[in-house]
C-alpha cells in the first residue's frame, strides 16, 4: 500500500520546467478501466508517451511517439515481468522488470515512489528499463530508492552511480529535482 494520497478520479495534472530548456515535461493521469492512464510529453525530446498502470501502480504497457501517429515503441507486460512488443516479440533481456524510466520526465520515477510502501530509512533496488527516446534503444538499470522522510526521496542509478535527491507532494510526485526539474504549476 502506497505511504501518499490516492489521486481523485477525475485524474490529475503535473508539469516541471527543465533547467536550461525553457522546455515543459508534463502528464495527465486519468482514470479509466480500473487502472490509470498517464498521457504524457517530454518537451525537450519533442516526445509523447502513454503509460498505461494498474489500480496499484503497476506498469501494464508503454507506448512512445515522436513522429509518427503510430507508436514507434510499445512495450507491454504481463503484470509478472515478461516483456514483449506490439508485434508479439518477447523482449527477454526485459524480463524481471516492472517500471519504466524515461530521463526526460521525472513522472517515471514518480511511479516507484508513489507506488513503494519504505518506511523513512528504508531502500529497495529495482531493475528499470531505460528508454531512449532518440535510438529507441532499451536497457535495463538498477536504481536503489531510499525514502529520506515523508516528502524526500533518493535514487541511485547503480550502474551509473548517479545519485538524484528529491522532493514530492502528497501524492509522491517530484517536485523539485536539483539541476534536471522544478515543479511548474
Amino acid at each position: 500500500m502506497s505511504n501518499y494520497g490516492a489521486l481523485p478520479s477525475s485524474g490529475h495534472d503535473a508539469r516541471w520546467s527543465i533547467a536550461d530548456s525553457g522546455h515543459l515535461s508534463e502528464v495527465h493521469l486519468l482514470w479509466e478501466n480500473e487502472g490509470w492512464t498517464a498521457n504524457g510529453v517530454l518537451g525537450s525530446e519533442n516526445a509523447h508517451f502513454v503509460i498505461r498502470m494498474s489500480a496499484m501502480w503497476v506498469v501494464q504497457q508503454f507506448l512512445l511517439f515522436r513522429d509518427m501517429d503510430e507508436p514507434d515503441l510499445w512495450l507491454a507486460t504481463d503484470g509478472h515481468g515478461r516483456w514483449g512488443e506490439m508485434n508479439g516479440d518477447h523482449r527477454t533481456e526485459l524480463d524481471g522488470c516492472i517500471d519504466i524510466d524515461l530521463p526526460g520526465t521525472p513522472f517515471t520515477n514518480s511511479i516507484l515512489i508513489h507506488r513503494l510502501p519504505l518506511h523513512v530509512g528504508h531502500s529497495s533496488t529495482k531493475n528499470v528499463i531505460t528508454v531512449d527516446t532518440e535510438t529507441l534503444g532499451v536497457t535495463v538499470v538498477p536504481q536503489m530508492y531510499t525514502r529520506l522522510d515523508t516528502h524526500r526521496w533518493q535514487y541511485i542509478s547503480l550502474a551509473q552511480n548517479k545519485t538524484v535527491e528529491v522532493s514530492v507532494d502528497e501524492f509522491g510526485f517530484v517536485i523539485d529535482e536539483p539541476g534536471a526539474f522544478s515543479r511548474a504549476d
